[in-house]
């Protein structure tokens, strides 16, 4: 059973965005085992029990996911030890956590790797509604042309 963890800053838009289109993506494949697998999300700094920002939720609504029920929560030894696969949406979230963590660095890559490439998902946060669309489409196809890595890594 393949477990997923995304991390962002404050985990409410970017790691929150990504953990409900992975889902969605995983849903779609139809496959007997779909509900078996652990997709979470979690932020760096994140101050435990806020919603997703408005924009997050609208984004999300528009493409049919529902981010009502998401509430942030920092990350933690335990998390980090339960997932398979921990993806970061920026160089620095994959530092700090491999600096914090070291025993879970062979688990930690960047969100970008999935697609061979070394780049950063800009943080919305403080910009309009367009750029949550923006963040959301870059991760979108991100999980999409990765998708087979992530299963590959969590195996």
């Amino acid at each position: 059973m393949p477990s997923i963890l995304f991390i962002c800053t404050a985990n409410q838009c970017r790691s929150p965005m990504a953990e409900v289109m992975l889902a969605a993506k995983v849903a779609a494949l139809n496959q007997s085992d779909a509900n078996a697998w652990i997709i979470g999300s979690a932020g760096t700094s994140a101050a435990e029990g806020i919603m997703a920002t408005p924009f997050a939720r609208r984004v999300m609504t528009a493409r049919g996911l529902d981010l009502e029920p998401h509430r942030s929560r920092g990350v933690t030894a335990s998390l980090l030890e339960s997932a398979d696969l921990i993806l970061t949406m920026t160089r620095n979230h994959r530092e700090a956590l491999c600096i914090e963590f070291p025993q879970f660095d062979h688990r930690i890559h960047l969100l970008s790797e999935l697609i061979n490439q070394t780049f950063d998902i800009e943080d919305p946060v403080g910009g309009s509604e367009e750029d949550y669309r923006l963040c959301a489409d870059e991760m979108e196809q991100i999980i999409e042309k990765g998708f087979g890595r992530i299963a590959a890594w969590a195996a």
